[in-house]
């Protein structure tokens, strides 16, 4: 089947205040590169993508000009003279969509955040077949916190299952001539707070899809980001004063060599009782005995939030979830784990990788093996690369080998900047 031609809006007429610095973080340089430079570099490489719109800032005519300075002439080939930008995202959207229509529209429309480099080419050939099959679709990935919804006194609502949410990312895809139409709709009508366009096409009352995001594909919002993205772009680790002119320009290249490397390790036990299955890693394995535990007993998710705790200097579980408080009666041990990442990203850190060895006779994991990392790496926001899972016996020495229990160990790396360390 012919694929219809396909374009992309790209929207980088924000400014990025959370970051910090006087440059928008979408011109901020990671890896040696612009964010902006590596987000087009990535849409342009697909070879569905044969056009596209890039929407700026009125005043960001120049940063934009450098970024074209680093791209090859094949990606500049697909790019549109940038269009300028709106108060909103929806309407620096419209301003990208209106400057593709005419006699040569594209059939479908991929819109894509600047500031989410890390896009690769399996998450767009999902996204076109999103767009061909349902006519409006995004990705999404699972969420790993619990969410409350809040009236305006604060009290909850009510408390959604996570298993029906999703944490939406872009390139949220379209047949273009409804996107279009919905953004008229909604420019005639007065509205311009759509924070994304799937929300705007569910206004205009389109049936919208959700597709398998990527956790990889995230959004640079916070300045550890930035840390982490240039990490992730550099081949080799920075070396040198870091006195160049990009370097004075970019606060991330000081970052980096301020940024300090911490290790903590975790452990957990719990005796086996009745039951007919265990939580492993956030994974529910069917098993012959349960666990005696306050939660859920997830002796890896118990020694991962140990061992992130440890590297922070922050106490551990029992400091933060305390067996005596009867609100962790039967929690979701991933509650914990989320609680301590977000300890790290609050002070700025990033983590680097998470290694556990499960320690038990049963039940078996190596069945289980991949899931438990996938779900490791949802609650923890890291590439699924950064997590490892190991198991062994005890040669049926001690409490492990008798089969009165199993156990778990873990070790985190993280890093911290120096000023907070």
């Amino acid at each position: 089947m012919t694929l219809p031609q396909i374009a992309a809006v790209v929207v980088a007429a924000g400014r990025g205040i959370r970051v910090g610095g006087d440059t928008p973080k979408q011109y901020r340089r990671v890896g040696g590169q612009a964010v902006l430079t590596r987000t087009l570099a990535a849409l342009a490489a697909h070879p569905g993508v044969t056009r596209i719109q890039v929407v700026i800032a009125a005043d960001a005519a120049a940063f934009y000009d450098e970024c074209l300075g680093d791209l090859p002439p094949a990606v500049q080939a697909k790019l549109a003279r940038p269009v300028e930008g709106g108060a909103t995202r929806q309407a620096s959207v419209r301003a990208g969509i209106v400057a593709l229509s005419g006699h040569d529209a594209p059939g479908l429309v991929l819109v894509h955040d600047a500031a989410r480099p890390f896009v690769d080419a399996a998450l767009i050939d999902r996204a076109i077949a999103a767009a061909q099959a349902h006519g409006a679709a995004v990705p999404g990935v699972p969420v790993s916190d619990t969410i409350k919804v809040v009236e305006p006194d604060g009290r909850v609502r009510e408390t959604p299952k996570r298993e029906d949410l999703r944490a939406v990312q872009t390139p949220q895809a379209f047949r273009f001539a409804l996107l279009h139409e919905a953004h008229g709709r909604a420019a005639a009508e007065g509205l311009d707070g759509f924070t994304d366009d799937g929300a705007l096409a569910e206004w205009a009352g389109l049936p919208v899809a959700v597709f398998p995001g990527d956790l990889r594909n995230r959004k640079i919002t916070q300045a550890a980001d930035l840390v982490e993205a240039d990490r992730a772009f550099s081949p080799e680790p920075r070396s040198g004063s870091g006195s160049s002119p990009a370097a004075q320009d970019d606060a991330m290249t000081a970052a980096t060599t301020t940024l300090l490397t911490r290790l903590g390790t975790g452990f957990d036990v719990h005796a086996f009782t009745e039951g007919d299955h265990v939580w492993l890693g956030g994974v529910r394995i069917p098993a012959d005995r349960g666990v005696l535990a306050h939660s859920d007993g997830d002796v890896v998710l118990h020694a991962l939030t140990d061992a992130i705790l440890g590297a922070l200097a922050d106490g551990d579980i029992g400091v933060h979830f305390p067996p005596s408080d009867p609100r962790w009666r039967g929690a979701s041990s991933d509650r914990f784990l989320a609680d301590a990442v977000r300890r790290v990203t609050e002070r700025g850190g990033v983590i680097d990788h998470l290694d556990i060895t499960v320690l038990a006779e049963a039940p078996r994991i190596g069945a289980h093996r991949e899931a438990i990392r996938t779900r490791i790496a949802e609650i923890a926001g890291v590439p699924l690369s950064a997590v490892s899972i190991k198991a062994t016996t005890t040669e049926k020495l001690g409490f492990v080998g008798r089969a009165e229990g199993l156990a778990a160990q873990a070790a985190a790396t993280i890093r911290l900047p120096e000023a907070r360390a």
